[in-house]
Formats: C-alpha cells, sequence, structure tokens
C-alpha cells in the first residue's frame, strides 16, 4: 500500500476534480515523478445534489447526502490517507460536521477565509456560490471571522451564478459571458476588492476565461495547503 498519501474526495463534478489534480501537480515543485505527492482520487460523482439537500424540507435528502459523504471520507481514511481535500465547496457544510474522522479535512472554506483575512482586513469580498453554500452561512461566517466583511449577489445575479454553475458547467458547455459579466459589474461596483470562486465550477471558469486575481479560487488556497501539509515545497 502507498505511504504518505492524500485523499481527495471528487466527483462534485468531475471536471472540478480533473483541475485540482492538476492544480496540485503544477504548484508542487519537483523535478521527477517522485517528488511529487501520493493520492488516492474518489471520485463519487453518484453523491446527491448538496444544494438541492440542504435546501429541502426533506431530511431524507439531507441524511442521503450526509451519509454518501460521509461513507467516502471513511473509505478515504480506510485506505491510509493522511487527510481529505474535498473539490465541492458546499460540501464542506457536511464535512466541518464530521467529528468522528481520524484524519483531518483541509477546508478549502476556512483556509480561504484565513488568506482573505490577511490580504483584505476590514474589506469587502464577495461570495459567489451554490444558493445551498450561500444559505448555510460557510464563507460569511469564517469570512468574518478573519476580519473581513461578506458580500452576495443580489437576487437577479444570484440566479446568474446558479446558471453558470449548472446550466453551463456541470452541462458541460462553456461560460455565458453575458451573464458572467453581469456578475463582474455588481461585485465591483459595490466596492469588493476580490471575489470569491466559492464553486468549483466556477473554479473550471476562472481556468476557461482566464480570470485575474481580483478572482480567488478557494480550490487553488486548498491546493497549497494540501501540498504543504504533505511536506513539499508549493512551486
Amino acid at each position: 500500500m502507498m505511504k504518505n498519501v492524500l485523499g481527495v474526495l471528487g466527483g462534485m463534478g468531475p471536471m472540478a476534480s480533473a483541475l485540482f489534480y492538476k492544480m496540485i501537480t503544477e504548484k508542487t515543485a519537483a523535478e521527477k515523478d517522485q517528488d511529487h505527492i501520493n493520492l488516492v482520487l474518489l471520485s463519487d460523482a453518484s453523491t446527491p445534489d448538496r444544494t438541492a439537500a440542504i435546501l429541502s424540507d426533506d431530511f431524507a435528502k439531507w441524511q442521503a447526502a450526509w451519509d454518501s459523504l460521509h461513507e467516502d471520507c471513511r473509505t478515504l481514511e480506510s485506505l491510509g490517507c493522511k487527510a481529505i481535500c474535498c473539490t465541492c465547496n458546499t460540501a464542506h457544510y457536511y464535512l466541518h460536521q464530521f467529528d468522528d474522522l481520524g484524519i483531518p479535512v483541509i477546508s478549502m472554506i476556512r483556509e480561504t477565509a484565513k488568506k482573505m483575512g490577511a490580504e483584505h482586513p476590514g474589506e469587502k469580498v464577495a461570495i459567489l456560490a451554490t444558493d445551498g453554500t450561500i444559505k448555510t452561512g460557510l464563507y460569511q461566517k469564517e469570512l468574518e471571522k478573519e476580519g473581513v466583511v461578506p458580500y452576495t449577489c443580489t437576487p437577479e445575479n444570484q440566479a446568474n451564478v446558479m446558471h453558470l454553475i449548472y446550466d453551463c458547467i456541470k452541462a458541460g458547455l462553456p461560460a455565458d459571458k453575458t451573464a458572467l459579466a453581469a456578475v463582474d459589474a455588481e461585485v465591483k461596483a459595490a466596492g469588493c476588492k476580490a471575489a470569491l470562486l466559492a464553486c468549483t465550477e466556477l473554479s473550471v471558469i476562472k481556468a476557461d476565461e482566464h480570470l485575474d486575481d481580483f478572482y480567488v479560487d478557494p480550490m487553488e488556497v486548498m491546493a497549497e495547503r494540501a501540498i504543504e501539509f504533505m511536506g513539499k515545497q508549493v512551486k
């Protein structure tokens, strides 16, 4: 069995998982194969939709998402992984509650909030995320802890964010540039100093559309923290 292994819980969606593996590889200071991180990618595309489960009044849906994510985390633990990274922002609502795991979860939400606290203390930062992530207040709470003012979009542009996530990237289509421009205009007019791409489908859009550093990708932050946790150097 491999030793010193990172567990990656993915499949939510598959393109985001592939992008995270690419990030880990590109960001690791390495001169040969053996300098890279050992990892196990569990791509569980059958995981119930996290946003639908959180927003639903049906406890069975909520429990189904919990059970699926918890089982996957335990599987990664049983395979000897030292830590878990999950390539779904909304899933962190559940992962933050798993207190029976024997290995840590490297939370992209908490790590990104720390980064924003260091770079934008007292300033406004936008959260671009699913309705489920926004409703849980996951990012709002962590940003406030770090002294950052969270900003969420108006209903019209929150609908545009959901359109970009579900109708574009999850459907295997390119980003709707009109919707993206509308969101961009709102958050900048609101005085935000940065915008968090707090859904891994939006991470795909950043890569595809070559968005600038105003847009902070929590998955990139998690990749760097994972590399450091596993005892490697970030390039």
